[in-house]
């Protein structure tokens, strides 16, 4: 048995020198455990760092940088040294009962719920913990390199604006009653005829079905089709928005790795072949960005096909590819209806809209109508009339191609820059679609510390690790290139720079 610390009346388990785990980071994580499990009470004063790491047997740069993330994090207060104490309100919001043990790794959920609400409001709280969550509050502007927000500066305001006050003029005395729960009927017309010319999906309007986004669309999907306990494939790395949502829906997570040509189906029929659902990103993985192959692809639906599966397409920025013609979606390619394609325009449009579709078998149309019913009715139907007009009238492909063309530049200004300038400290990936592009970092960086230095230094990035249900082999980050324009790139890559100079001299 390792000999352990002891300090103020606090056990703390012994430092691992030889682990993977930076010492600094290790001196966080026990201090942390120590501090909302209620072993240091708010107010506990904190030995000075020359007290502790003589006490550890640890360079004092390791305590300074333990202390300096428990300080960023909310976790103690005051200066570095005998001044340092316990927050008196704790970041997190925990109230862990002292000596309670805090060892469920943070992408597992636990199972118990506190008796003050239901197992699936536990679900729901656990299921933040998996998503990277930026730190920077709207109102303070977009940066480089946030992950998922498209060119806001260049959306056709003033148009949308007149079509929206054209619509609440004209169809107001319709507005107020209820609406058919599928969603606006122009608008759905639309939609597949959009998709039938440009993802090369097969579907009639009945098929659509008018979600509030991407995020709504899945918790459709996994009420009606996931009962709770049952496995799910979710791509490792993947996108943490599906992973919320299964963890929600207290589904069995079954964490599937992806390589070049996409998710491993065999790798998936070994761990789970009777799994109820698989939840992928076969145009353009999140967050890898690589194409899933057509072998992939034709194994996966017969997988689907034998077993009863369903697998749930999320098409999320399928729009955007830099050569050639963006990839038909894999719903064209399945003959026994067992994929449910996911859509937004949050990427296409504007996020704040809160519009989504969903491309259903036609077997599924009449339950997920009536549970839609159930939910919530209907999503408010003046922004689908406008969406709806703007697609008809030809500004939906006319901002389509605009973006593009912007898009491509911002990349394209990120790869640059990121050549010349992040040599050594970040080995960006380059692929042909989506918005945002992978970086490597060098072997045994720690990402999140990374992204952490990264937000002190002005700028977002998410750290891989924040993106995986299960360890992955290559610390890394994803930047953003839609966001901010060229000029703002630029910058953002030197404010990257310093701070991932900083991450390697502290490791």
């Amino acid at each position: 048995m390792k000999k352990r610390q002891t300090w103020q009346k606090v056990e703390l388990p012994a430092l691992e020198p030889t682990g993977s785990t930076p010492l600094y980071r290790q001196l966080y994580e026990r201090l942390r455990t120590a501090i909302i499990t209620g072993q240091l009470p708010a107010g506990t004063p904190l030995p000075s760092t020359r007290a502790l790491s003589s006490e550890l047997g640890v360079a004092r740069k390791t305590v300074i940088h333990a202390y300096e993330d428990l300080s960023a994090e909310g976790y103690i207060v005051g200066q570095i040294g005998s001044a340092t104490r316990v927050a008196s309100l704790l970041p997190d919001d925990v109230s862990f009962a002292p000596g309670e043990r805090l060892d469920v790794p943070r992408s597992l959920p636990s199972t118990a719920a506190p008796a003050t609400i239901s197992q699936r409001g536990f679900l729901l709280t656990q299921a933040r913990s998996l998503s990277y969550i930026s730190q920077f509050p709207p109102e303070r502007g977009l940066r480089a390199f946030r992950v998922g927000m498209p060119a806001l500066d260049l959306f056709p305001h003033v148009l949308w604006g007149r079509l929206l006050a054209r619509r609440g003029h004209r169809s107001l005395p319709s507005l107020l009653s209820y609406q058919e729960a599928a969603g606006y009927r122009p608008l759905r017309d639309a939609i597949a005829h959009h998709l039938s010319v440009a993802r090369g999906v097969r579907c009639t309007p009945e098929q659509v079905v008018i979600v509030a986004g991407a995020q709504a669309g899945m918790d459709l999907v996994l009420r009606v089709l996931l009962d709770a306990g049952e496995p799910a494939w979710t791509e490792n790395p993947g996108y943490f928005g599906a992973h919320g949502a299964l963890v929600a829906a207290g589904a069995r997570l079954v964490p599937v790795s992806v390589d070049q040509e996409g998710i491993d189906v065999n790798m998936g029929m070994k761990l789970a072949p009777q799994a109820r659902l698989a939840v992928v990103t076969p145009s353009h993985q999140f967050p890898l960005g690589v194409t899933m192959s057509l072998k992939r692809r034709l194994a996966l639906l017969k997988w689907a096909r034998q077993n009863g599966a369903w697998i749930l397409e999320d098409d999320y920025d399928s729009e955007y590819r830099y050569t050639g013609h963006p990839l038909e979606a894999l719903q064209g390619l399945d003959r026994h209806e067992r994929v449910i394609y996911l859509g937004s325009f949050s990427k296409v449009l504007f996020p704040g809209l809160r519009l989504g579709y969903l491309v259903i078998p036609t077997s599924l149309i009449e339950i997920f109508t009536a549970v839609r019913r159930l939910i919530d009715t209907h999503v408010p139907v003046l922004e689908q009339m406008v969406v709806a007009d703007f697609m008809i009238e030809g500004h939906f492909q006319r901002h389509l191609r605009r973006m593009r063309e912007c898009y491509a530049a911002r990349r394209a200004a990120l790869i640059t820059d990121a050549h010349h300038i992040l040599a050594g400290l970040l080995d960006l990936q380059i692929s042909e679609a989506g918005l945002h592009l992978a970086g490597w970092l060098p072997a045994g960086s720690d990402d999140q510390q990374g992204a952490e230095l990264a937000a002190v230094h002005g700028v977002e990035v998410v750290p891989f690790s924040q993106l995986c249900l299960v360890p992955y082999s290559h610390p890394g980050l994803l930047l953003g290139f839609a966001a901010v324009n060229e000029d703002a790139i630029c910058q953002g890559i030197r404010q990257l720079a310093r701070a991932l100079e900083a991450l390697k001299k502290r490791e």
